[in-house]
């Protein structure tokens, strides 16, 4: 992908926004802070923040001022979204955009700002999102991995959730990230023997067979002695996050059969929990049919694929309770070889009237654009087994050299516990399929996207996270 000398900056941004208190209730945006890099040197080349009043004031609760520290008072006189919007597009639109979990919060909210004010909002040649290319590169040596976590990893301070300078954290951070990468490629008999992971999870390994709880209290400075992880260092050089060829390439989803024979691409990255949790994810009776509604986004080298929105947002679903219908599915692979994995589940009324407004809506804009591929519905709906439908959740995988791996989080909660993240030891796909058998309860946050390839389209369900019930 060729980019012209004036677009080639990185920009790196952060929006600052009110919280929600209620359901249904959007975010507005306070502030916008961005800065320009240089891809070959990290060098700032611009600055632009600002402070942005909401049209109305009430909006800013004591939730979202203990967060961020902007009061109604701090943006009375500030602009608002629509008197920057032009300074917005012109550093955004065209450029590669980065940040922090922009992917899952960042990105939407600025669509939904320029939405709101009937205005075409800024499109990227490419994004990176250092949430999902540090939890996939770096591993999980900062705990949750969200911004706080890895300043605090690195000695790099407080983060204060102000859009400027959590720009220059992120920044930061990532260039902490590559180097002790880099030293780790450069000498891994050295430094990999003191990879470590937080303790703070539940650890599976096939020579102990049971998940055992570990101690708790972890420290970023202090490596736990009891626990350790390999590092899959040894790919850090595959992809240059700049090149956008190589970048996309390696995200480009491909094709797994299932068993009706229809086909899904399996997700090469995906982003993780937003910054203000799993509260992006909604249940079905949350969702207002409405305001469902499916469009057309740029892909890959000059493709479309369909986006499914609600309010403006990624639609997001979280379903409690679903039952495995049939267990982890390791029957297709890929062309080199791994396998796509996914498991069925049954759907309730509920999330069917959803999934078939969207699959109608999004099958109708198919055709409107010219597309030959045969729809696949996205819930199954068997003869003789109507009234019993199902719907099938992918896990998205990545591959770091020779080793395979899914990056859902997987949780297990025992009766009213706390639920507890499971920690695997090897990627070993006979250790998933211990967690998730047929008859096994299970919460599922998954987003809805879409794929069409192979002269096959329809939508396919992406598991972000899931809660295994113990029996």
């Amino acid at each position: 992908m060729m980019m012209g000398d004036e677009r080639m900056e990185v920009a790196f941004f952060d929006v600052e926004t009110t919280v929600p208190t209620r359901p249904g209730q959007g975010f507005a945006i306070l502030e916008f802070g961005a800065i320009l890099v240089c891809p070959r040197k990290l060098v700032e080349q611009e600055t632009y923040s600002t402070l942005v009043r909401p049209t109305d004031l009430s909006l800013i609760p004591t939730l979202s001022v203990r967060c961020n520290g902007i009061n109604p008072e701090a943006v009375t006189s500030a602009p608002t979204f629509a008197e920057i919007a032009d300074k917005v597009y012109d550093i955004l639109h065209g450029r590669i955009w980065a940040g922090h979990n922009i992917l899952k919060f960042d990105c939407h909210r600025i669509r939904e700002a320029f939405a709101g004010i009937n205005k075409p909002a800024p499109e990227p040649i490419g994004i990176i999102d250092t949430l999902a290319l540090l939890t996939q590169r770096f591993g999980r040596r900062a705990g949750d991995m969200k911004l706080a976590s890895l300043a605090t990893y690195f000695g790099l301070g407080q983060q204060i959730h102000r859009s400027l300078d959590d720009v220059r954290m992120n920044l930061e951070v990532l260039k902490y990230c590559a180097t002790v990468l880099f030293m780790e490629s450069s000498l891994p008999d050295i430094f990999t023997e003191n990879s470590w992971v937080s303790p703070n999870a539940i650890t599976r390994s096939r020579t102990i067979g049971r998940a055992t709880p570990e101690k708790t209290g972890f420290s970023a400075d202090t490596p736990s002695p009891s626990i350790k992880i390999e590092s899959h260092v040894e790919s850090t050089a595959e992809i240059n996050p700049f090149n956008m060829d190589e970048l996309e390439e390696s995200l480009l989803s491909e094709v797994m059969e299932d068993e009706s024979g229809s086909y899904s691409p399996g997700s090469a990255t995906t982003a993780t929990e937003s910054f203000i949790g799993w509260t992006d994810f909604l249940e079905p009776n949350e969702i207002s049919i409405p305001s469902v509604s499916v469009s057309l986004i740029p892909f890959y080298r000059g493709s479309q694929k369909i986006q499914v929105l609600h309010d403006y947002g990624e639609l997001l679903v979280c379903c409690r309770r679903m039952k495995v219908r049939f267990d982890i599915s390791k029957k297709y692979v890929n062309k080199a070889g791994w396998p796509r994995l996914s498991f069925v589940v049954d759907a309730s009324s509920d999330l069917c009237k959803i999934l078939d407004v969207v699959d109608d809506r999004a099958q109708k804009l198919s055709v409107d654009s010219s597309s030959s591929s045969e729809w696949r519905p996205v819930v199954t709906r068997k003869p003789g087994f109507m009234n019993y439908p199902t719907v099938r959740l992918n896990l998205p995988t990545v591959i770091d050299g020779n080793i395979f791996r899914w990056i859902t989080e997987i949780y297990q909660k025992e009766s009213s516990t706390t639920e507890k993240l499971v920690i695997f030891s090897k990627f070993d796909v006979e250790e998933l399929e211990s967690l998730i058998t047929a008859g096994t309860f299970v919460d599922a946050y998954f987003s809805v996207d879409s794929y069409d390839v192979q002269q096959n389209a329809g939508i396919r369900l992406v598991a972000n996270k899931l809660i295994i019930h113990s029996t």
